[in-house]
């Protein structure tokens, strides 16, 4: 028999998604939003020191190091074949691809709008989610707040960039590449986000796809010609390289807890959270000011994702 705890988290539990869902798990899912949003600026630190390319890839071993010591991922006999190939494959290309955007982008200007058309993916999750919920009507209820919290997250990191729409336009005209990839990258992660706590059956596999990224990131910086910085990077830019690895793979092992444990839609709803968020935190960091456009544009956030939380509560 059951002890009277159990009884109690079983109560507070429901099914939903094919795992039941937990509010202490949506919670911990929660704390990734929350780590995520120092990763803007401290992988510009790191960048600074190392260059993109080379960052990157140091980030995600030093990462994926971190998760096989404190999170160390299931045998690969437990995993089921379609989230290990499937899901390995989305993850990889996610990282991959917004890495190699970020890149590509020719200038400073670029790389914000290549931010913001990754910056799709909460709306995407928050489509697909309902998409699959097999509620009536969902994709329709959910669409006017997406549609606001979207353009709050436009305007907020835009805004604070002093981005120029009619540049941006000219820009995904000239080089369509990096803005081709941010997008397919975001519907990626949308798409693993949404369908992989199903194909999971409740294994985890975060701590084996990291070291898959940081891999496939080392293969595209040698691939680019870039070799190790004419000067050693500074201590301040080592410590960066521990800290933001920190904050990234701390980030998605607590996603990957939440998605496979949580409810997908609330973690889906906060989502919107994290470019605003990251927007604020790497003022913070590299000194820079939040404009008037910031603070609307977080406001819509917040408006578009409290009818997003209204409808999903709704029974």
């Amino acid at each position: 028999m059951a002890n009277d705890g159990s009884k109690r988290e079983s109560a507070a539990a429901n099914l939903a998604g094919g795992h039941v869902v937990s509010a202490r798990a949506t919670a911990v899912g929660l704390m990734a939003i929350v780590l995520w949003s120092f990763m803007a600026g401290t992988v510009r630190i790191v960048s600074d020191g190392f260059g993109a390319t080379l960052g990157s890839a140091l980030i995600y071993t030093v990462g994926g190091v971190l998760l096989l010591i404190f999170r160390r991922p299931a045998p690969l006999k437990q995993f089921p074949r379609k989230y290990l190939i499937v899901g390995g494959l989305l993850f990889v290309f996610y990282e991959s691809s917004i890495s190699l955007s970020l890149g590509l982008a020719s200038t400073d200007a670029s790389a914000v709008e290549v931010s913001l058309v990754n910056y799709l993916w909460p709306t995407m999750m928050v489509l697909l989610a309902a998409g699959v919920s097999h509620r009536r009507h969902a994709i329709a209820r959910v669409l006017p707040g997406a549609v606001v919290a979207t353009a709050g997250v436009a305007l907020a990191v835009g805004g604070n960039s002093g981005l120029d729409w009619n540049a941006a336009v000219a820009h995904i005209a000239a080089d369509p590449l990096p803005y081709a990839l941010a997008f397919f990258g975001a519907l990626a992660w949308s798409v693993y986000a949404v369908f992989t706590p199903a194909w999971s059956q409740g294994v985890d596999g975060t701590s084996l796809f990291f070291p898959c990224v940081a891999v496939a990131l080392w293969i595209i910086h040698f691939a680019s010609g870039q070799g190790w910085p004419a000067q050693m990077p500074s201590l301040e830019s080592w410590v960066f390289v521990v800290v933001c690895a920190a904050v990234i793979a701390g980030g998605y092992a607590c996603w990957g807890y939440g998605i496979l444990h949580g409810s997908m839609e609330r973690l889906a709803i906060a989502s919107y959270a994290t470019p605003v968020l990251s927007t604020a935190a790497s003022a913070v960091l590299l000194g820079l000011a939040l404009s008037l456009p910031f603070w609307v544009g977080a406001l819509l956030v917040a408006a578009g994702s409290v009818l997003n939380y209204l409808v999903t509560a709704r029974k």
